[in-house]
Formats: structure tokens, sequence, C-alpha cells
């Protein structure tokens, strides 16, 4: 079950929504682990299991590693973090990565081992970073330990962050699972956020993801740059739209429930960098890897070539962190080259450069990163960056065919990424009463709703990105 879908707006959600404020306030975190758990186990019933045994293994491991640290054992106290770590990293790896551990030995060996299979458990990559994070915390000492299993059990679970982010530290949200405090204001905050991410998704995301796929069908061997161009520039709108609607979404729905997460994402197609692109794209990734991987490798403190080291290592984790496929450690550490060159010698000249180089020098490393990370195969991926540099030809009929046909949806799309919307919606609001203000916001609001269900009424296409993550 996705937020954008029928079964979610007019089943689920109401009804986890009204039972939740009819419920006294000691029992709404049980009705969220609960329903969270339902949500989960609608998608895939048999890997409730290992949810249920997520939570009790990282509840039980806090437990342990804050009574050690009271008790001044601090070697036990560390044991036990290695331990749990392990347990969690283990159990990605077999869920995630061991069909491609087993075809790389095959491949290097000439071996005929058998593959595992398994079915990828929907979000497992986001939670077990949230249960790490919780538990390498603890032993910091940054939050204590959490002795409900039904609060804790919630934070992991939690549905509207539960298989797409944003990655949620314990730290940002321990008083608010104990005691938050929903009000009227922060409901209606909540339901704007969702409609927008909503709006997102299935109006933008969803449209422009049918160009993608439409050129990524196509023959590689023969694909003109025009069309090349398209369907990666596509595929850029696509997964900005696509992930970071799903993050508003989770952060509109938070807000309903009375929790207020962090943002993931800040307009990244506005950068004038990769440094800064990444500051600004899947904000949440980004501050775990740096806080929990990054930092205890020593970061920026033990000189120019360990830093550099660093960063490889974080750069690859980052691609692997994003599926069990070899293009996808080629995108981490094409980022990660360019971030070292930027870090050794480009930024600086770069930053003395006019503002539309580096925002051009961005965007065209960005959507070249994107056919990285789109294309598994890289034979594909060879014959597509081929493509886009003329390799056979410019253009042909169906190139102009699809510019002429797309060209409407891919303007809306580039200027949906800037933070030009939001400023004329600002500038026409104060030029209203406080009345005409609420009444167009609630009729934009209302039609951006309207529209999205007639589309998911009218429209099997709706696919989320970042499931398979």
């Amino acid at each position: 079950m996705v937020f954008s879908s029928l079964t979610f707006l007019f089943l689920f959600f109401p009804l986890v929504i009204g039972v939740y404020y009819l419920c006294p306030r000691a029992l709404r975190n049980l009705w969220l682990l609960l329903t969270s758990l339902l949500f989960y186990a609608w998608g895939e019933p048999v890997y409730i299991r290992l949810m249920l045994a997520s939570i009790l293994f990282n509840y039980l491991c806090g437990l342990a590693v804050a009574a050690l640290q009271k008790r001044q054992k601090h070697g036990w106290a560390k044991a036990v973090l290695i331990f749990c770590i392990a347990g969690n990293i283990g159990a990605l790896g077999v869920f995630k990565y061991a069909d491609l551990l087993v075809e790389s030995v095959n491949a290097l060996t000439g071996s005929h081992l058998a593959l595992l299979e398994l079915a990828l458990p929907i979000g497992i990559s986001f939670y077990t970073f949230q249960a790490l994070s919780y538990v390498i915390d603890v032993y910091r000492g940054t939050v204590a330990a959490q002795k409900n299993p039904i609060t804790f059990g919630t934070y992991i679970a939690l549905f509207p962050q539960l298989i797409a982010g944003p990655i949620v530290q314990y730290k940002t949200v321990e008083r608010q699972l104990v005691s938050r405090q929903e009000s009227s204001g922060l409901f209606a905050s909540g339901i704007h956020r969702f409609t927008v991410g909503l709006g997102k998704k299935v109006l933008l995301a969803n449209q422009v993801g049918l160009l993608w796929d439409t050129v990524a069908a196509l023959p590689g061997e023969s694909l003109p740059a025009l069309t090349a161009w398209l369907g990666a520039v596509a595929f850029t709108f696509q997964i900005y739209f696509d992930f970071s609607g799903y993050s508003d979404m989770a952060i509109g729905l938070g807000r309903m429930l009375g929790f207020e997460f962090l943002e993931n994402f800040d307009y990244p197609y506005l950068s004038r960098s990769i440094t800064e692109y990444w500051r600004r794209w899947h904000i949440s990734l980004g501050t775990w890897f740096r806080e929990y991987v990054y930092i205890p490798l020593g970061g920026n403190r033990r000189g120019l070539p360990r830093q550099i080291l660093n960063l490889v290592i974080v750069w690859g984790l980052t691609g692997l962190w994003h599926g069990a496929s070899w293009n996808f450690v080629l995108w981490g550490l094409y980022y990660g080259a360019i971030l070292i060159l930027e870090k050794v010698w480009l930024l600086r000249p770069l930053q003395k450069a006019p503002g539309w180089v580096q925002h051009l020098y961005s965007l065209l490393l960005i959507v070249l990163g994107w056919v990285l990370f789109a294309l598994t195969d890289f034979g594909t991926i060879g014959q597509y960056l081929a493509a886009l540099f003329g390799a056979h030809g410019a253009a042909d009929t169906q190139s102009l065919y699809l510019l002429v046909t797309n060209l409407l949806l891919l303007a809306i799309a580039a200027v949906a990424c800037t933070r030009l919307p939001a400023r004329l919606a600002a500038g026409l609001l104060r030029r209203l009463t406080p009345a005409g203000q609420t009444t167009v916001r609630c009729l934009f609001y209302a039609g951006v709703l309207l529209l999205c269900i007639a589309y998911l009424v009218g429209d099997s296409y709706n696919p989320f990105l970042y499931f398979r993550f």
C-alpha cells in the first residue's frame, strides 16, 4: 500500500486517524503501532516477523547497553553495541545483498551457486538505519534507553516514514513519542503538506515517468541524442518529485498525528555545486552517514589522504545502500569522486564563476548521475551515455514528437523544482484578507486533491521508485 493509492486515502488513513483521536492519549502509541504493523503486513505479511524481530532485538540491545554503561562496564557495552550492529547489518545483508554476492562470485569464479531469491522486505534499509542510530546514541549517552516496548516499537514501525523515510533519528522524536501535542493548526499544516506531496507524486512524477519509461524501452544502440536527453531529464524530474513528494506526504501525515519530522529535501536542483547538492538531497540519509560513519572514521580531522579514504568509503556505502546492484555502487563512487575533486581543487574556482555556469555544471553532473542510477546493466549504461553525446545522431522524428508532446510537462516540472511557485503564492496571498487567504488555500488544496483522485481512478500507472531501496 502506498500513500498515493485510493485504498490508503479512503480506507486505511481515515480509519487510523479517526480511531487515533478517539483513543485516550495513553493508548495512541499502541494504536499507531498496531496500525503501522498492519500497514507493513498489507504488502508483505511474511516479513512482519522480521519487523517484530528487529523491534525486539534493538529494544533489548538498547536496554543492555544502557544498563552496562550505568554500571561502568564500558567494554561490555561496546561488545553489545558491536553485536547489535552486526545483527542489523547481517539481516540487511541477507535479505538485500545475498544474491548480489552470489551473482558476483559466480561471475568471477565461473561457479553456479544457487541464488537465495529472497523478496526484499519493504523499507528494511530505512528502519534498520533508524534502529542503528537509536542504539548507537544510547551507547554515546545522547539519548536514554526507551523502556516502554510499545513506544519503541512505534518509533521503528511508524507507518508515515516506514517504507521510504525520511530516516528519523530517535533523538529528534524522543519527546514527541511520549508527550507530543496535537493541535488543529498542526493538523491543518499536515493536510496542506500531504496534499502538496500527493500532487508532486501523482500529477508530476507519474506523468513525467511515462516519458522516461518510453525512452528506456527504446534500443540503446540507435538512440538519438535528443531522445536520450529527454529520457534522462524525465527521470531526473521523476525521481525528485517521486521521492520528495513521498517525503512531503510522510511529513504531512506525521503532523496530523502530532509529530514533526525534519525536512528531507531543500530544492536540490537549485544547487551550484555537487557539495551543495548533497546538503539538499535526501538530507536525512546524508546526516545519518555523516554522524554514524564519516565522523567515526575520522572525518576531516586526520589529514587529506585519510579524508579522501573516508569519503570513498562513505560514498561507496551510500551507493550500496540504495540497492543490490553494482550500478548503485558506481553511482555512489561517481559522486564521491566529484566531491573529492571539489574538495581538493574544483570548488574554489567554481565559486568564482558566474552563477549560471555553476548551476549548469551541477545540473549536468546530476543528470548524468541519474543515468548511472536508473540503468542497472553496465553495457546499457555505456550505450546510453554514448547516445547522450551524439553517438547515434542528434535527433529523429520520434525525438521531435516526444519533445513536442512533453514540452509543457517538462517546463512545468522545471518550474516546480524551484522556489518560484511558493514565492508567487506568497505574493498573491499577501494581497488578500485573512479570510480570503483561507478561502484560496482551501480551494487550491481541494482542487489538487480532487485532480489527484481523478488521475488515480483513471490511471493504473502509479509506481514508487524508492520501494526497492
